[in-house]
């Protein structure tokens, strides 16, 4: 795995050998005009030299907008663009004919949103799961990696309680899918540094409009850090090694918002605002009760299926076990980000 750790956790994320596996395929993103959806498609039109490579989205101004912006770097001609929503699985079924490789990207991910919006975050992130399944079974796909989040592990909002029926969804699917359907994985991982509603932007916003303080939910807070880059980077390699119904997470650093917001401000003060409704105090991305069929593959981590779905064996086999009370949170983690170190970050996400 030590190769690998080069490669996706490096702050570009643009090792060519970590796209091999995509060139002259077919792959499909969902929510392909997101955030993610669109540093994946840049890394792929770079690195990966598909077949064919098809955005799946539902707002027709952002895909005009990326095709304009994509088009020089889309030698090979392989973009497509459809206009479809997760939840109407008879287009998600038209525009997977032919695609062998999917990343399932689209959600609602917004906390407070969720919170006020619950039967349209059901629709996308649960109900839309299910569409991406039964599509994927019915035209054949070859691998689907969908994307969770560390809010999925022990939720308490309806966002997170969303993510994580999703991801039993598509851990359950490989049993659906029998010995000769798609294989279905999951990734998760904590804040994307300077994606869409990342504190980052917010911070960096306010200091350039020359704000007297900075808003800090609570001194204690911690959260996970990883570059869009460098998810991108990640999911590629667990595309490549997937075998069907594990949950991937990269070793990734954490950081205080207090130093976050040192390192973004130095000398400017603090205002406590205190923790918003259904934001927890620390990032989990694995839980004790996980602990025991998590096997440390090195660079990352992987959970097994508590119920055996056939190949639980196979998985478990796969580097070593941790601790019976093994719980990888941000305020208990091992890598902390520097103030040099965020800072080199922000700087390559910039350039």
């Amino acid at each position: 795995m030590a190769e690998k750790l080069a490669g996706w956790a490096d702050a570009n994320g643009d090792s060519e050998s970590l796209f091999r596996f995509f060139r002259g395929r077919s792959v499909l993103i969902t929510g392909g005009t997101g955030s993610f959806g669109t540093a994946f498609v840049k890394a792929m039109l770079r690195h990966g030299r598909p077949r064919r490579l098809a955005i799946f989205s539902r707002d027709e101004m952002k895909q005009v907008e990326m095709e304009r912006e994509m088009s020089p770097l889309d030698r090979d001609g392989c973009l497509r663009f459809f206009i479809g929503d997760v939840r109407d699985r008879r287009r998600l079924v038209m525009a997977l004919r032919g695609i062998e490789l999917v990343v399932h990207a689209a959600a609602l991910k917004q906390v407070p949103v969720a919170e006020y919006n619950p039967f349209e975050c059901i629709h996308t992130n649960v109900l839309g799961a299910e569409n991406v399944v039964q599509a994927a079974i019915e035209t054949d796909v070859e691998r689907v990696i969908a994307l969770s989040t560390d809010k999925a592990a022990n939720p308490i909002n309806l966002y997170g309680a969303s993510k994580l029926a999703a991801d039993k969804i598509f851990v359950a699917a490989n049993h659906l899918s029998g010995s000769t359907g798609p294989r279905f994985s999951i990734v998760r991982y904590g804040n994307v540094l300077g994606s869409r509603g990342s504190v980052i932007p917010m911070f960096r916003q306010l200091v350039a409009a020359g704000a007297r303080e900075l808003p800090i939910t609570d001194p204690r807070m911690t959260r996970f850090w990883i570059t869009m880059n460098q998810g991108v980077a990640f999911v590629a390699s667990c595309m490549e090694t997937m075998r069907g119904s594990e949950i991937f997470v990269p070793k990734i650093p954490s950081m205080t918002i207090v130093a976050l917001a040192e390192a973004i401000a130095p000398g400017v003060p603090h205002k406590i605002v205190g923790v918003r409704p259904g934001e927890k105090l620390h990032e989990v991305m694995i839980t004790t009760d996980d602990a025991r069929t998590t096997r440390d593959l090195g660079d990352r981590y992987l959970i097994a299926p508590a119920i055996s779905l056939g190949n639980a064996g196979e998985l478990l086999a796969q580097g070593s076990a941790v601790a019976d009370d093994f719980r990888y949170a941000s305020d208990t983690n091992d890598r902390w980000l520097t103030r040099e170190s965020l800072l080199t970050l922000i700087r390559a996400k910039d350039e």
